[in-house]
């Protein structure tokens, strides 16, 4: 069991890996926001430090900061870095190759694409082993990450396609939702009726998916009665290719992450 556990960075997503840490030893972070850093402090308890002394203390830190951001940070980290200091990042993009270009040759790295639901215990992260990281190392994290969602273990060349189907996903359904709403108050609902209406429709059928483990095809299958008015409405998503649109967003998101690292 790690003594002591570092969050550089403590956005909403430290925030909600710090909320799910359950650690007999210390739990320290580092945040460049005095009012942030003092709210964290009060409502969880944990140590604010500077990012070397996270670096000369931790046995386990999380990297969540901005893409742009991560250089300066390990620059900052890795002279009192501990040698056998596992780093775990969430960082958009950026490759565990070059994390350990920055730290000791010594230190394991993982890379965790997460995503917003892990806010609510919801989320969905996807971690790869970086050098030196261990299946001891894997589990480990995957026990933390565990207690906000599922997570499943992949190979780093599969991050980005992560990033365009997981870690940008849950935007996918946002922007679907907001059209529905729209959509409806132009048919006449009251903007608080459709937004209610989409947004149970769109738990419960996120539900079923789940608990039925029925595939989705079956279930929009089931739905769909011949011409009737699903299928008048799925004939419009077809005719528009909503399947190519997909294809598309979801290789622009994949692309984007490449760009990052």
């Amino acid at each position: 069991m790690q003594k002591c556990i570092g969050i550089i960075g403590v956005g909403n997503m430290g925030e909600a890996l710090l909320a799910g840490l359950s650690h007999g030893g210390e739990i320290c972070f580092a945040e460049k926001r005095d009012e942030r850093a003092a709210e964290i402090s009060s409502k969880y308890g944990a140590v604010r430090k500077e990012i070397g002394a996270i670096g000369s203390d931790c046995d386990l830190i999380f990297l969540v900061v901005k893409p742009q951001d991560l250089e300066s940070t390990l620059n900052q980290l890795a002279p009192g870095l501990k040698e056998k200091a596992l780093l775990v990042s969430l960082v958009a993009g950026k490759t565990t190759a070059f994390i350990a270009s920055k730290v000791k040759p010594t230190n394991a790295v993982i890379r965790v694409m997460p995503n917003t639901p892990t806010l609510i215990g919801k989320g969905m992260a996807a971690l790869s082993a970086g050098p030196n990281a261990s299946s001891d190392d894997l589990d480990y994290v995957a026990s933390i990450l565990s207690k906000s969602g599922e997570v499943v273990v992949v190979d780093e060349s599969l991050q980005d396609a992560v990033t365009a189907t997981s870690g940008s996903g849950p935007a996918y359904f946002f922007a679907f939702i907001e059209a529905m709403i729209a959509a409806g108050t132009e048919l006449g609902l009251p903007v608080d009726v459709a937004t209610k209406l989409a947004n149970q429709t769109i738990l419960g059928a996120a539900e079923m998916l789940v608990q039925t483990g029925t595939n989705p095809t079956t279930l929009r299958e089931n739905v769909t009665s011949p011409n009737g008015t699903t299928a008048a409405a799925l004939k419009v998503f077809s005719d528009s290719q909503l399947s190519e649109i997909v294809k598309r967003a979801m290789t622009a998101a994949r692309d984007r992450s490449r760009e990052l690292a």
